[in-house]
């Protein structure tokens, strides 16, 4: 894995624990596995970063900090993946959330203007928030369970490869 890039853009752990506004947390930003580049707390963080970054609410990053410190995945990996969907990406996402939502819930989906008013969101929010909720829901966990598995076999595959690299310049 590039391990060293990542730890150099990592943030330091102690000056994390240490800053005056997430004193509050105490203990559990003590966790190693908060901190750590291991394959189960990367894959962890990879998951629930992009689950939370599908979630329509505010302030994603204080939903995926809350999960990796509950699943011991890093916190600042999940924490910038939540960066997924970004103002000018989530559109893209939520739109496509709603189709998902639309299709499972076997409703025929709506058809959106070409300029979306603050007047036309509001008067169809009542037909729209449940196939909405539903999708980001949906594409969060699978979305969230694909990002964790590649990242366990690709980690796996990358120590195997080192492996096989460093026992072939032995011999």
């Amino acid at each position: 894995m590039p391990r060293g890039l990542i730890k150099r853009l990592m943030p330091d752990p102690a000056s994390i624990r240490e800053h005056k506004s997430l004193r509050f947390l105490g203990r559990f930003l003590h966790d190693p596995n908060l901190w750590h580049l291991n394959r189960h707390s990367v894959s962890r963080a990879v998951g629930l970063g992009l689950f939370a970054a599908f979630m329509p609410i505010p302030f994603q990053m204080l939903l995926a900090a809350a999960l990796a410190i509950l699943i011991r995945g890093n916190l600042p990996i999940g924490v910038s993946l939540v960066w997924l969907t970004n103002p000018i990406t989530m559109p893209f996402f939520f739109y496509c959330t709603y189709k998902i939502g639309s299709w499972l819930m076997q409703l025929p989906p709506r058809h959106f203007p070409d300029e979306l008013t603050w007047e036309w969101i509001s008067g169809q929010l009542s037909t729209l928030w449940q196939p909405f909720l539903l999708g980001s829901v949906v594409a969060g966990v699978v979305v969230g369970a694909l990002g964790y598995g590649v990242i366990q076999v690709y980690w796996r595959w990358w120590v195997g490869r080192q492996w096989r690299i460093r026992g072939s310049k032995r011999g």
